[in-house]
């Protein structure tokens, strides 16, 4: 894939969505945060963000933006704001976010918006901050984002921010988002939520034996729509959920069988398939920009 520049500036980049393969929790920090682990694969679906440089120092975010969220909040302008800080650069930016990955649902549409912004305006800015302090800064504005500036499927730990490469076998999911969202901390503060799984090897995952999600049983009894949802992907593979959202999917080993699942699935549910990716597009981008 490559970055699309127009005439009048814009450059134009992906930021790929991920699924969660499995995700357990195996304690909880003095601080309060969860220790987690999981597998994060990446898509060849997902938002797209148009940047354009501004000699004035302004980060502006333009177009419609994610309906509710307020210019300052917006995850990929505070991308912005950050490496502009951090680096001491005098230029600005012009950002626009084309929303195709739904908020809410696993997807982890912000936290891969906020890592487009931080890698591309790191590379436009000329800024000169290495992959390992994009990274750090990523984890400042969320758990998810060092995965989608590191670019590569990974098993995580910690937060979600210690990642280790891992080699996945091609795969096409059938993805259905039901359209409600739960706020993360009410689902990390559910009592029946499990906190105790025991800690797993890599190892493991690649045995097939770590398929769960821990939020799936919470959300199964807090929504209606994701039971629902789980129950119809159920009649063609293992229907799973990602991350702490309410997106569901079944992986297969074809695009011919995802596309025969999605056809046997009720046409109100709006499936998609996507493919998973081997490394992120946005790497590919880079480099033929």
């Amino acid at each position: 894939m490559t970055a699309q520049i127009d005439a009048d500036g814009w450059s134009w980049w992906p930021a790929p969505a991920k699924l969660n393969l499995f995700l357990h929790i195996t304690g909880r920090r003095a601080d309060g945060y969860h220790e987690l682990q999981t597998v994060f694969r990446l898509l060849d679906w997902g938002d797209r963000i148009g940047l354009r440089l501004r000699a004035d120092g302004q980060v502006r975010r333009q177009g419609n933006g994610l309906a509710g969220v307020a210019e300052a909040d917006d995850l990929a302008v505070r991308a912005a704001v950050l490496l502009k800080s951090v680096a001491n650069v005098g230029q600005g930016a012009d950002i626009i976010v084309e929303k195709r990955v739904p908020a809410g649902g696993g997807f982890g549409g912000g936290s891969s918006d906020a890592a487009t912004v931080l890698v591309v305006l790191n590379r436009l800015w000329q800024a000169g901050l290495d992959e390992d302090a994009l990274a750090a800064l990523g984890l400042r504005l969320g758990a998810d984002v060092p995965v989608f500036v590191r670019g590569h499927n990974a098993w995580a730990e910690g937060v979600g921010e210690r990642l280790q490469p891992v080699t996945l076998a091609p795969a096409w999911y059938v993805i259905v988002e039901p359209g409600v969202h739960v706020p993360t901390p009410a689902l990390f503060a559910d009592p029946d939520l499990t906190r105790d799984c025991p800690k797993a090897k890599i190892g493991d995952f690649a045995s097939g034996a770590l398929v769960g999600n821990v939020f799936e049983p919470v959300l199964r009894r807090r929504e209606p729509a994701v039971e629902a949802v789980l129950a119809a992907l159920s009649s063609i593979g293992q229907a799973r959920l990602t991350g702490s959202g309410s997106g569901c999917f079944v992986e297969f080993d074809s695009q011919a069988a995802a596309e025969q699942g999605r056809a046997e699935l009720p046409k109100e549910l709006r499936a998609r398939v996507a493919a998973g990716v081997a490394r992120s597009p946005l790497l590919d981008a880079l480099e033929q920009h």
